[in-house]
């Protein structure tokens, strides 16, 4: 009885000081998550090991059937906290997934030694120009429907600010890709993909070559002109997933305050019906 009363005060703090832990918190499909994960996992390595399957196929596999409790929950939400909670909630499951993916790719180049063409993350088939583009484009307009739903804090600016910036450098590499694949195929170069063309930053970009920054310290600037494009674009994602939790933790407690805190299924509903005195019988 001691130890659930403290775990249910323990857990009231918490969610007072983070109320974003309620947000992401899966609540009634925590097992499911978990299992369907694991079991994920384990069957998928079997797969990609014993039978040849792709990585790819085997990690969207894992995720598709992922969705459904994540769907479940999502609803939860829904009815708990409205729209603009969900979607705040819905962005931060996909970003910090896309950051996972980022954090393979950088770990395949850095740990594994694989070469950069290589170093595909955990969907290699997603890692096309045209995927992170359209991304991009839709986490924007994410942000952007967030802050004219409320959203609105130094975090959430700053996160817009840094999600369009991210954005622009996006359609600048876009737009080399197509100016790039125009060329080739004049030559009768078809077929192939000028994929992984840098932006702004990094090695052989923008500012490291641009007649503009020639002769000054701007196109010597180390990380911002030597890095590789996987490198620059791990930190990108990384900078939005740093930006993102704080907004919607700040945004969680403006909005709903102790309402954030469990109300169904808690370690404070259970404590309340064990110490509640019995009801005399008719």
């Amino acid at each position: 009885m001691k130890a659930l009363a403290m775990r249910a005060e323990l857990r009231n703090s918490l969610t007072e000081k983070l109320p974003l832990l309620e947000l992401i918190n899966p609540r009634e499909q925590l097992w499911t998550l978990l299992g369907v994960l694991i079991a994920g996992i384990v069957f998928g390595t079997i797969a990609v090991q014993v039978f040849g399957v792709k990585l790819w196929v085997a990690s969207a596999a894992v995720l598709a059937a992922m969705l459904l409790p994540a769907m479940v929950k999502w609803r939860e939400d829904y009815r708990r906290f409205g729209l603009t909670a969900t979607v705040l909630g819905v962005l931060i499951a996909l970003q910090g997934f896309h950051t996972v993916e980022h954090l393979a790719q950088w770990f395949q180049y850095h740990i594994l030694r694989w070469p950069t063409f290589v170093s595909s993350g955990l969907i290699s088939a997603l890692n096309a120009e045209w995927v992170h583009f359209v991304w991009n484009w839709g986490f924007l307009a994410v942000a952007i429907y967030l802050a004219l739903a409320g959203v609105r804090n130094w975090w959430a600016w700053a996160l817009l600010a840094w999600a369009t910036a991210h954005t622009l450098e996006h359609t600048y590499m876009m737009w080399r890709y197509q100016q790039t694949l125009a060329e080739l195929t004049a030559l009768g170069a078809t077929g192939v993909s000028p994929q992984g063309l840098p932006g702004f930053f990094g090695r052989d970009g923008w500012l490291a070559t641009a007649d503009v920054t020639q002769g000054t310290f701007l196109c010597r600037l180390p990380g911002f002109t030597t890095a590789p494009r996987l490198d620059v674009h791990f930190w990108w994602n990384v900078g939005e997933i740093a930006l993102l939790l704080p907004a919607a933790n700040v945004y969680m407690a403006e909005r709903f305050g102790r309402r954030a805190a469990p109300t169904r299924g808690s370690d404070e509903d259970l404590l309340t019906k064990l110490l509640a005195p019995a009801q005399p019988s008719a």
